[in-house]
């Protein structure tokens, strides 16, 4: 478990962190940007909780199961697997996670109505909060196939699958929110020439 006692340890005044290995990265590291910006989106995700708390309780418990699982998939990246034994077994992302959020957006998405044309980020708060943290969520997604590129790099295949569900869940949440997609506001092409 996890136990923090002093937040400031200078050990990163130099312009490196360490990975969970014990191993120093600069901060500007591919594999640190990657768990970064999914911490990034699991911030998102919390603000767009405080539009979703009261409002639409289930999908708020969807978004808190997802949270945890972000943090299990920033300890999954910052861990990486090269190969050679840690003397524990790492945190890795499993398949059963992805097969959760899946089955959460099928629920939700039965209730949509067809699209006909691409949202614009938007509708209501939450709806507007969830597409931000969408957003976020697909840059993490590019990152960790940027790093996963990179000779003698490792990122966890269940763990690429997972980022790219979430993204889709939250997607379709802020469709649920925008009112089973009656509020969303599409996209009009060349509305504007």
């Amino acid at each position: 478990m996890v136990k923090l006692n002093k937040i400031y340890t200078r050990t990163g005044d130099d312009g490196t962190t360490g990975l969970g290995t014990g191993e120093r990265r600069l901060k500007s590291d591919l594999r640190v940007d990657a768990y970064g910006t999914v911490d990034e989106a699991n911030a998102c995700i919390g603000m767009a909780r405080v539009h979703t708390a009261a409002s639409h309780p289930a999908i708020d418990a969807m978004l808190s199961r997802i949270q945890n699982d972000l943090f299990d998939l920033g300890a999954d990246l910052a861990v990486p697997d090269d190969g050679k034994p840690l003397g524990y077994e790492p945190l890795r992302i499993v398949a059963a996670q992805t097969d959760r959020v899946e089955k959460d957006i099928d629920l939700l998405n039965k209730h949509l109505q067809p699209l006909k044309s691409f949202v614009l980020n938007g509708g209501t708060p939450a709806a507007a909060a969830l597409h931000l943290a969408r957003t976020v969520a697909r840059r993490a997604e590019r990152l960790m196939v940027a790093l996963a590129q990179d000779p003698g790099e490792h990122v966890n295949r269940d763990g690429l699958k997972y980022i790219n569900r979430v993204s889709d869940f939250l997607f379709v949440a802020a469709r649920a929110v925008n009112d089973n997609g009656n509020a969303d506001v599409l996209w009009v092409p060349g509305k504007n020439r």
